[in-house]
């Protein structure tokens, strides 16, 4: 009764803790994605949240020609996987000798033309992805109902983050992987095969893009050209936030920022709701004024500059 006094006072129910819980596990799956990327290309991708909408599409379409949820989940894979690929070998592979401002640039290009043609292609007003809504039914303990996505969405994160943690530490790309992010011209001098890491990185990457359009196409069924474009933007806020030069910090820094985010959309009343991206965001400047490299990012890091 003690223990859950300074959360009634602050209007934040145990239901909305373990939303946010669930919450924060699916911002750092996007962060581990976006911050991989980052640590062996320096290249923040814009355009992820793209790959996670093509997902839910592929989704949304398995659903309409009454394919099996095994079925349906392949070809959501295949989908990103295919897409990440492709966009790798078309655009940032030629722009690889660029300078990390004409990436920046070419990947907001790519963030808007995927959207424009799922908006061309399928229209505004989306489409339902109705096979996995079983998934969104809550398991109740105690007074609390917990959705079944939820407790998937922890599984998996906890799950990919130690996956990541061992492909990293303990096999050859993985060395080569943390090479290439601590200098990758040296990396190259030293006999680390270029495409293969970045290959490899943006692989993982689409892997856990493509786990995050499950789950958010659980939670929200209805697929859309700006299917989250929202949440990518949040966790890429997160990513800076944590420090970006770090796998840890990046994941550690989107899982804050998505259960911050849970806390206060459960905290605000309904008709305030609209005002959560100003107090995210608020939070966000204050942090990076205190910590400019990150907020669990070392003392000694340096904020690269593009």
């Amino acid at each position: 009764m003690i223990a859950t006094l300074p959360l009634a006072v602050l209007g934040i129910t145990w239901q909305v803790l373990v939303d946010a819980i669930g919450l924060g596990a699916v911002y750092a799956l996007m962060a581990v994605g976006i911050g991989l990327v980052f640590g062996v290309l320096r290249l923040v991708n814009f355009a992820y949240g793209q790959l996670i909408m093509a997902g839910a599409y592929a989704l949304a379409f398995a659903s309409q020609w009454d394919w099996p949820l095994w079925a349906a989940i392949i070809f959501c894979f295949a989908v990103v996987i295919a897409l990440s690929m492709a966009m790798d070998r078309a655009v940032f592979r030629p722009l690889r000798t660029q300078s990390p401002a004409v990436m920046l640039v070419a990947t907001f290009a790519v963030a808007f033309l995927l959207q424009s043609v799922a908006l061309l292609a399928f229209g505004p007003l989306g489409k339902p992805a109705s096979s996995l809504g079983y998934l969104n039914r809550p398991v109740t303990i105690g007074s609390v109902d917990i959705r079944k996505i939820t407790i998937l969405a922890i599984v998996v994160a906890a799950v990919c983050l130690v996956a990541v943690v061992l492909l990293l530490e303990r096999t050859r790309v993985g060395l080569h992987m943390r090479a290439a992010a601590m200098d990758f011209r040296t990396a190259r001098l030293l006999g680390v095969r270029a495409n293969r890491v970045i290959g490899s990185a943006v692989l993982v990457s689409a892997l856990l893009a493509a786990a995050v359009s499950v789950i958010l196409t659980v939670q929200n069924p209805l697929v859309t050209p700006d299917f989250a474009l929202r949440d990518t933007i949040i966790v890429l806020a997160g990513v800076v936030v944590g420090g970006m030069n770090r796998l840890l910090s990046a994941t550690l820094g989107g899982f804050a920022i998505g259960f911050v985010s849970g806390l206060l959309g459960g905290a605000l009343p309904t008709d305030q709701s609209q005002y959560l991206p100003s107090f995210v965001f608020g939070l966000v400047i204050l942090v990076l004024l205190i910590r400019p490299a990150g907020l669990f990012a070392k003392g000694g890091t340096q904020v690269e500059r593009v």
